[in-house]
């Protein structure tokens, strides 16, 4: 049977919120990170990021914290077929921390849990069957419902020849043995869980654990021993976390020593987080496993993996893409602390970033002195006034792909909460209006700390006016803004547009732009985006995306803006831009809202005739995009592409 799916976890599915803060007490954290978490979901979402087609069956309750799970596993590539909603109960929550680099406080909210629920009903033999592999996790099997549900898993997933995996993940508290405060306990002897666990182990085909998870399984505190009872009940390949040891894996008989079992490069790095490591280098694993690579190579894999699991803040965020883990493979460790390796940081930033945007069809509102300057506008009205565009670029969007909005927060505020969760892409724009040298918009703090309030879907948009001919004492003073507010936003996990205009500032010719996009590559900022005035010639266009692709290959992309030039001038330039792949569109204003606003101001229009206008304007504007896109084939936009 042709398998549709690479691997389906099963079991725990939970929001994890992360302490921020690192090196005190639970008790004394005072902000989170929302994450994913429960092992399954960390998993299912590791092994997507590095390929394979994964899916997850679990249970999630019918509310926020629910669908947060479902759309970030979409996010991840993850199939959520399998991702029933619970009417009755919540989902589950867990309280994380990092104290230091041997204790992780944690609190398990689960009472009644959402995923606790998750029974034979839930298990679909036709999607089952799509599987090459089907994964298990050994808190499902401490409660009768759901050790039913995974038992009946298995059985299909056999019966239908896919291979079969256990990782013990032994969890004291969720069986029972432990209090609410001792989360971070891993273990304590239980002839009742050694019972249980043991009359499962000839389902599997792999079983994955820590010495102390196999002491558990088989049944005695002597790690050989303990290997040697599973053995007799089962002919699974054995896994064994070591810790820093490394892992080994036992295909046959258990050797009277680890060391004598196969094991697989490691890497030496510094242990930050421990939490969701194991996860991590179960998603290393399974790819190894499932690629068929020796086992060497498959342990190289997962030790990779969990290496960068335990080096960075919270689980699922941290497992690396496909790319990045064979970067590191290649290049191996050249900084400890991997958080703190620049290069391998941007990487895995790059490529692991939300959401796909192709095409870019963005309607710009969010000019702030050009409105303050039309007569008869106030701020009221001007908030007004952008709630109309709003209105407008969701009627052309109607809820397709490929179209965003600019809106500012000091005028555009109803308008630009509004847009929240309806599929635009939104960018925000920070800078102080028409400023030279670069200043920002007071509300975002002096240590621009106003960042961490913003939604996650926000992207932050800054105008810098600069030409390579500046002096050091203005290059200086508007590279320290972008430096810091760059920064700034990787912190708050916010994307990063970049407009730069030095057309105002003198003289412009082919190279213009790619000099200074290089400069702002070689002081280490790396936008998501650039936002970029037209180009008359295709010299200009192709040095600035060689400038682009030489520093980032993994850039979003570029968008084209409009300085509100009437729309033929604009058709001209877009006929030229679409030739080049990293141009992924448009961010254009004035040219759509421009004369609806002074007419809508002086009152000889009203609400309806505006939106109705520039909804027309917008939608021209899209596709006369379309349209010069279309009209360059595909082989030629790469020919012409950096």
């Amino acid at each position: 049977m042709n398998k549709s799916l690479d691997l389906i976890t099963i079991g725990r599915s939970s929001v994890d919120l992360y302490g921020a803060q690192v090196g005190g007490r639970l008790e004394d954290m005072a902000s989170f990170q929302k994450y994913l978490g429960g092992s399954p979901t960390n998993i299912a979402a590791g092994a997507a990021r590095l390929g394979l087609r994964s899916a997850l069956i679990t249970r999630v309750g019918n509310e926020h914290m629910g669908r947060f799970i479902r759309e970030e596993l979409q996010r991840e590539g993850v199939d959520i077929r399998g991702v029933v909603t619970d009417p009755e109960r919540l989902t589950a929550l867990v309280l994380l921390g990092i104290r230091d680099e041997d204790h992780f406080p944690l609190i398990f909210y689960r009472e009644n849990c959402a995923d606790m629920a998750l029974s034979e009903d839930d298990m679909d033999e036709n999607f089952i069957a799509e599987a090459r592999a089907v994964v298990a996790t050994g808190t499902h099997l401490s409660h009768p419902r759901t050790e039913a549900a995974v038992v009946k898993a298995l059985t299909l997933a056999r019966r239908s020849g896919a291979r079969t995996g256990l990782d013990i993940d032994y969890r004291p508290n969720l069986w029972g043995l432990a209090g609410h405060g001792d989360g971070e306990s891993r273990y304590i002897e239980s002839a009742a869980v050694t019972a249980r666990l043991q009359s499962h182990l000839p389902l599997f085909d792999l079983i994955v654990g820590t010495e102390e998870e196999f002491h558990i399984a088989g049944g005695s505190a002597d790690t050989i021993e303990a290997l040697r009872a599973v053995r007799e009940r089962t002919p699974a390949v054995l896994i064994c976390k070591r810790g820093a040891a490394g892992a080994v894996a036992i295909t046959g008989a258990v050797p009277d020593s680890l060391d004598e079992a196969i094991s697989g490069r490691g890497f030496p790095i510094e242990v930050f987080n421990v939490l969701g490591a194991g996860d991590g280098f179960m998603a290393g694993l399974l790819k190894g496993w499932l690629d068929d690579e020796t086992w060497a190579r498959t342990l190289e894999y997962a030790n990779a993996c969990g290496a960068f699991a335990v080096s960075r803040h919270g689980c699922t965020p941290s497992y690396p893409s496909l790319e990045e883990l064979k970067f590191f493979l290649d290049r191996g460790v050249v900084e400890k602390a991997l958080r703190h390796d620049k290069v391998l940081e941007q990487l895995h930033w790059s490529t692991n970033r939300r959401g796909d945007w192709p095409v870019m069809r963005v309607f710009a509102f969010d000019h702030r002195i050009q409105l303050e300057a039309i007569e008869g506008a106030t701020a009221e009205r001007i908030g007004a006034f952008k709630e109309l565009c709003l209105k407008a670029a969701l009627q052309v969007q109607d809820g397709q792909p490929g179209y965003g909005i600019l809106c500012d927060n000091r005028l555009g505020r109803n308008a630009l909460h509004a847009a929240s969760g309806s599929g635009l892409w939104i960018g925000r724009p920070v800078e102080w209006p028409a400023s030279r040298p670069l200043l920002l918009e007071p509300e975002l703090g002096r240590d621009y700390g106003a960042l961490a309030e913003w939604p996650l879907e926000n992207v932050v948009k800054v105008l810098c006016f600069c030409h390579p001919t500046d002096t050091s004492e203005m290059r200086e003073k508007q590279e320290a803004v972008v430096t810091r507010l760059f920064h700034a936003a990787r912190r708050s996990r916010l994307e990063f547009l970049l407009e730069i205009i030095p057309s105002k500032v003198g003289p412009v010719d082919d190279t213009t732009t790619a000099a200074l996009i290089r400069r702002f590559y070689e002081i280490g900022i790396y936008p998501d985006w650039w936002k970029l005035e037209p180009m008359a010639t295709h010299e200009a266009w192709s040095q600035t995306c060689q400038a682009i692709h030489d520093h980032d290959p993994h850039v979003r992309g570029i968008v084209v803006l409009g300085l509100d030039a009437p729309e033929d001038v604009l058709a001209e330039s877009f006929q030229v831009a679409a030739g080049y792949d990293l141009v992924k569109g448009f961010a254009v204003g004035r040219t759509i809202f421009g004369e609806v606003a002074r007419n809508w101001f002086a009152g000889t229009i009203g609400d309806d005739a505006a939106v109705i206008d520039m909804e027309r304007r917008y939608r021209r504007l899209c596709d006369i995009w379309d349209e010069a896109r279309e009209a360059v084939g595909t082989g030629q936009r790469k020919s012409r592409s950096a």
